[in-house]
């Protein structure tokens, strides 16, 4: 049985066109590619790439000034972060989060819009192996090419589970039986209907969003388009801790927002989603508010206000502002 795609690079000793990873007494990471007759050269001396090469994975080098350097393969997390880039990296924390909450597993049918940089189509080329399938959508070509590169970079060549077309995903997506789908855009809520007739039912939509406008927009379309549960929307921070003897406490700097990401189940054909008793702050849906389902809303904020006027009361607490609950 043959290794899975990039498998043989993540162990065994370092070869010629390994990737290899420094570590200094500070911390600080550098990345090369090992080639023979090569020197790494650093402003603390150098050392030749043939000390390493045939050496076991978290060896030591020291260069000619007699700094130590731990040498290891670069983790995926640490990849993304150091290669070459076209546009905005997906963070290794939101990579995280699409692998867990939209369920990539090994075999699924993925669809991803915006490559950017490669970094997500990484991890999820991993993710599903060989026998999946990652279509990925790039408008930009300049970017296709640099997500191209550093994929293959990573994986030691082209990954037979993918393909990358240049061009918008809602004028090119022909995929069926689609289970993931994963938009990476500035305006995730333009592709819905498209997403929708290449998703199964029950598959999941998970869409990256900058921004509380973008977020807010997509949501409510995704509630307009009927075709999806109720979407769930959250972000990610990560905070590293100092731990050194009895100090032991938070660093002062974290990795905050980088994004927003949401998810939504596609509802067989024919099927509406069932209604939900929301609560909105007053006002959420009020005049100033132009957005997806407005008529919708303002009809049902008319129903909770002439029920609240009522002498009993029984409808009072659902414009109240109050957290929202099942």
């Amino acid at each position: 049985m043959s290794e899975p795609t990039g498998a043989a690079r993540r162990r065994g000793p370092f070869k010629v066109g390994d990737q290899v990873q420094l570590t200094d007494p500070k911390g600080r990471h550098y990345t090369f590619t090992l080639e023979e007759g090569k020197s790494f050269h650093t402003h603390k001396g150098a050392f030749p790439h043939d000390e390493l090469i045939g050496a076991p994975e978290g060896s030591v080098v020291r260069t000619t000034g007699n700094v130590a350097y731990l040498a290891l393969r670069p983790l995926l997390p640490d990849y993304v972060l150091s290669m070459p880039r076209g546009a905005a990296v997906v963070y290794p924390k939101d990579a995280g989060q699409i692998l867990a909450m939209a369920d990539i597993f090994p075999g699924a049918r993925v669809v991803e819009a915006g490559v950017g940089s490669g970094s997500l189509s990484s991890f999820l080329l991993r993710a599903i192996g060989d026998d999946g399938m990652l279509h990925s959508y790039e408008r930009r070509a300049d970017f296709a090419e640099i997500a191209t590169q550093n994929v293959e970079r990573y994986f030691g060549g082209p990954h037979p589970a993918w393909t990358l077309t240049v061009g918008d995903l809602q004028d090119n997506l022909s995929d069926t039986d689609v289970d993931r789908v994963i938009l990476d855009m500035l305006a995730p809520w333009e592709c819905l209907e498209a997403v929708s007739k290449a998703l199964v039912p029950g598959g999941i939509l998970c869409a990256y969003v900058a921004t509380t406008t973008q977020l807010a927009r997509t949501v409510e379309a995704i509630r307009e388009h009927g075709t999806f549960n109720e979407p769930s929307a959250w972000e990610t921070m990560v905070r590293t801790w100092h731990v050194e003897g009895l100090a032991v406490r938070p660093d002062h700097r974290m990795i905050g927002h980088t994004g927003f990401l949401l998810t939504a189940r596609r509802l067989a054909d024919g099927v509406e989603p069932p209604l939900r008793r929301r609560r909105p702050a007053k006002g959420a849906y009020g005049e100033d508010y132009s957005g997806p389902g407005r008529e919708k809303a303002a009809a049902s904020a008319g129903r909770e206000k002439t029920a609240a006027d009522q002498p009993d009361g029984t409808a009072a607490d659902l414009t109240d502002g109050s957290p929202e609950h099942d």
